[in-house]
Parts: structure tokens; sequence; C-alpha cells
């Protein structure tokens, strides 16, 4: 079948109305219009010209939030920072509301129920059990494919990232987080919308640090329904860079003594991050990719991050990189590193969630381990070296079906 000839593929946003959330739809329909070129899109590269992917005027966007902010609010708040660009947002209005009226209201996480600007119906959803909360996600997105009469849907978690919770008895196998559900236990929302997405059968994409699929009940549930599935905690500044140069240090057999990392950024990321809890879950992430490649135990490794309101969008990363090489000379490295947060995240969403859908479509189930490269913690597992990642989403991509 040609792919022009298949039905438009649904992607589900949980966070719809979120920084990142609102450049993939403007930048969709900047795609789509001509207004943008694929700049950051790497399925749109040369060698992946061979896969039957979506194209972009193929994806119908819907989504969870718990704000009551409208898309348009959020979209002026990145024009007024340099993001998005007037007339691109000028000329999405149409599509735009239409995504808007798509969107449905979401799961809280603790910390967020305090929020000045939550949704009420929001509030009022995460008041009820956890069986009626995961109930109520998939018949919205049960809905949203049978209305807009959608091939598949890909769900794509954009969230907040979650206070951080030590691992609980009842993540480890399938049946005892279903006993979990319903005898009322407390879940995390990233693990309550992985089990909506996966029961129905909707390939699953977690771009936050949260836990999401990960955990081995859901690992155990994707596989069981044969639902291919792939995070976690997108690899776009820093660490990007981390794993881009740790590999040579590694190669040439030179000493690293410290590796000192100092972020600051602002956007709802950045105060969620303000929270010791929640930024613990950043911090592993971000850590421990040096030590993975290194192996250099008496290594000082150490990441800092700072909530600084006046950035909005906009990150900074300072690196400072104290190693030896022969004779004993100790040497450093510096790099700083400024971008915008959303702006590098959403061509990797565009990617994965063309990616997701060319698994789904192959029939596979699971942990998409050739993906690894766009995350800081793969749920398959496996090296953090951003070069050989990308060469195994390379061999994916050349593999023959």
């Amino acid at each position: 079948m040609k792919e022009q000839e298949r039905g438009a593929l649904g992607v589900w946003l949980v966070g719809a109305r979120g920084a990142v959330a609102t450049c993939v739809a403007y930048g969709l329909e900047g795609l789509r219009s001509g207004l943008l070129e694929p700049t950051g899109i790497a399925t749109e590269t040369e060698p992946f010209a061979g896969l039957p992917l979506r194209d972009f005027g193929d994806m119908v966007l819907g989504g969870h939030e718990i704000t009551s902010q409208k898309l348009d609010r959020s979209a002026a708040d990145l024009v007024r920072h340099g993001i998005l660009r007037p007339e691109l947002v000028a000329a999405s209005t149409v599509e735009a509301a239409a995504y808007d009226a798509r969107i449905r209201p979401g799961l809280l996480d603790g910390p967020d129920v305090g929020r000045a600007d939550l949704d009420p119906a929001a509030a009022t959803l995460s008041g009820t059990s956890p069986r009626t909360q995961v109930e109520g996600l998939r018949a919205d997105i049960d809905a949203f494919q049978r209305t807009n009469e959608l091939e598949r849907v890909v769900v794509v978690y954009l969230a907040s990232t979650e206070a951080w919770r030590d691992e609980k008895d009842s993540w480890q196998d399938l049946a005892a987080f279903e006993r979990a559900l319903d005898e009322g236990s407390e879940l995390p929302a990233s693990c309550l919308y992985a089990y909506a997405a996966l029961t129905g059968g909707h390939p699953f994409v977690n771009f936050t640090p949260n836990r999401g699929a990960s955990i081995p009940a859901l690992r155990e549930l994707a596989r069981m329904k044969g639902v291919p599935h792939c995070g976690n905690d997108g690899k776009t500044g820093e660490t990007l860079l981390k794993t881009t140069l740790a590999p040579m240090f590694l190669a040439r057999a030179l000493k690293v003594h410290a590796w000192q990392g100092y972020n600051i950024l602002g956007n709802k990321d950045g105060a969620s991050l303000a929270d010791p809890v929640r930024r613990e879950a950043k911090l592993r992430n971000k850590d421990h990719v040096l030590r993975a490649i290194l192996k250099q135990p008496q290594m000082h490794s150490e990441v800092g991050i700072d909530f600084v309101p006046s950035l909005h969008d906009w990150k900074t990363a300072w690196d400072f990189i104290h190693f030896e090489g022969f004779l004993g000379a100790k040497m450093s490295l510096q790099f700083t590193w400024t971008g915008s947060d959303s702006a590098l995240a959403a061509p990797l969403v565009i990617d994965l969630v063309r990616l997701a859908d060319l698994s789904a479509a192959r029939g596979e189930a699971g942990e998409m381990a050739h993906t690894g490269c766009f995350f800081k913690a793969p749920i398959a597992g496996g090296t953090h070296d951003f070069h050989a990642q990308f060469q195994a989403l390379l061999e994916y991509a050349a593999r023959k079906v």
C-alpha cells in the first residue's frame, strides 16, 4: 500500500499547550505550508530517505493538558521571547485553533495541585481513582482516533518533571501494577498515561525523565500487547554534548579528573526543577551518562540546575573538564551552550513520532532500542556514546523489512 493511501496519523501530546508541544504544533504547520525548512529533523536527511515515514501533512494533533491557558497564549509567549516567528503564528491560526479544540483535561502530579492556572476539570479527573483516571485517558485518546478517522495514534509524553519516587513492588510486574490500580494505590501520572496508551494499542514516547513505560510492569504490558515504545528524557543540549565529547577522551586514553556542569534555565520546566524532589530525577540522568562512557571511578562529576525566570525558554549550560594527558600534564576544556529548550526538542519529537509509527507498522513490539541517541536514559539500555547510538539508528534505517 502506498503511503498516501494510508489513514492519517494521530499525535497525542501530553502537556499539549506547553512550550515543546506548541513548537511542535506550529512547526508542523510551517513545514506543511513551506514556511519552514526541516532543520533539526534527522528523519528528513538522506540516510532515512528510503523509509516509508509519515508526511508532515499526514499528522493530526490532539492532547491532554492540566492548565487553562489557551494555545495562542503559549504561542504569543514564544513569539515574545524570540522562539516562534510572528508570520508563522499568523499563518497557522486555523490549524492551531483546531488543535486547541482537540485538547482534553489531563492528570496532575502532586506538586501541580496549587497552580494558579490549573484547569478545574483536570483537578476533578485527578481526584478520581487510578482505574477511573486511566479509563478516562484512554477514552479521550480512543475518541480522538475514532472522530478523526486515524489509522494510528502515537502518544508523546511532554509533561513537567515529576517528583522522584523510589521503585515500588507494584511496579515490578503487570499483575501487581493492575492490583495497585484497582486498590487505589498512588501511581505516577506518567505511568498511568503509559498504561492508558499501551492498553489501547498506541505507541508511547516518553520525552521526560519521568518513569513512564520504563517500569518492568509496563515493559511487560508493551510486549504482551505488541506495542512499541521509547524514552526516557530527551537529549537536546548539555547531555548531547557530553555524550558526543566524552568518547573522544576515552578513545585518546586521556584521564578525566573532573567534569563539572552548571545549568540555568527558565520556562515551566525550569520552575518545576526548582523543586528538589523533581530536580533529583533530572540530575540522575544527566550525571550517569559520563560515568557510563568514561568508566573512570576516580572522576569527580557533578551537575547543577538553577531556575532563572527571566530566561524564559532559553537555557545556558557551562561545563568545565579537567583532564590529564601524557607526562602528567593537566589540561582543561570549557564550553558554554545556549539554546532554546523547545526549539531543540520539537524536531526530535517529530522524529520520534515518525519512528514510533514506523515501528508499529513493521509489527515491532517493546523497547525501540534504535532510538537511544534521542534520550539521556534509553529504556533499552546499551551505550551512552552518541556516535554508537546514532550508528545503531542508521543500521535500523538500512535494514530491509
